[in-house]
């Protein structure tokens, strides 16, 4: 049976409500034999716990540079959503099992980005952040192979075991090329891309690449779709065979539909 990598962050599937009712879609997947992987992050939640708990963090560039302080905060909170995942699968009749990223994916330091400050671009240091550099495929095909489902969040760390907060997408992508996943499944808060964004009928069923770098191009999509879009061709361009984007806030079916041929999101291919 072909195998599904789900990932979904807080700004798609955030409270009880939302994560039962993705449970109760992903056990109807299970039972009809499909092998499903979720990835999740939780950015907003590990902001809020910041903001919550008053801690001075380092901004530059729109980037928080990730020191101890803040990767102890992310670990805890990503920690704790996992647990609620799990939980609300288990409710839901599947056999889950929470993983820390450090447990299948050895990542390396991200290298220093570039951004603008000022007037001039400089080279900045992120701190304890990761790129994935091996996953651990074996691990997880065993997990699978027992019948139950991984839930993965994403702290990760290095061959020396240093722990490093690294992107969802990244792991996500990741593991999804190395395992040779069907789909990778990525949970949105939008129905899928639009050729307007005022007319949910107009939602674009399947996608290639260049047709995206055309549609960039004509303004079609822009703003805030285009960051979910890149995280959509990132996986491509690791080695996903198709990426499918997914509302999360849709009540009516978040992924049952997409073992069918009913057109469900937008479909994206190399």
């Amino acid at each position: 049976m072909s195998k599904y990598l789900m990932k979904f962050g807080g700004n798609a599937i955030r409270g009880k409500e939302d994560l039962d009712r993705l449970a109760k879609e992903i056990a109807s997947l299970v039972a009809k034999g499909a092998k499903i992987i979720l990835v999740h992050g939780g950015g907003p939640e590990i902001t809020a716990e910041i903001e919550k708990r008053g801690m001075t963090t380092t901004m530059v560039g729109g980037f928080r540079i990730t020191d101890e302080n803040v990767l102890k905060v992310a670990d805890e909170v990503l920690k704790g959503l996992n647990e609620d995942v799990v939980d609300s699968l288990k409710n839901a009749g599947v056999n889950a099992k929470g993983i820390p990223g450090h447990e299948c994916v050895i990542c390396v330091k991200k290298d220093p980005v570039r951004v603008k400050q000022g007037n001039e671009m400089i080279s900045v240091d992120l701190g304890l952040v990761g790129e994935t550099d091996k996953i651990m495929v074996e691990y997880i095909d065993k997990i699978l192979s027992e019948n139950a489902l991984p839930v993965i969040y994403p702290i990760c760390a290095d061959s020396d075991g240093i722990r490093m907060n690294v992107n969802a997408d990244t792991v996500a992508s990741g593991i999804a090329a190395a395992v040779g996943c069907k789909e990778m499944i990525f949970i949105t808060d939008v129905p899928g891309i639009l050729r307007d964004v005022k007319d949910q009928g107009s939602k674009i069923d399947r996608v290639s690449l260049k047709e995206i770098n055309d549609l960039i191009a004509d303004g079609v999509i822009s703003g805030g779709m285009i960051p979910k879009v890149e995280a959509c061709r990132k996986a491509i361009l690791a080695g996903v065979a198709a990426v499918r984007m997914v509302n999360g806030k849709d009540k009516s079916s978040i992924v049952s539909d997409v073992m069918n041929d009913k057109p469900h999101g937008t479909l994206i291919v190399k």
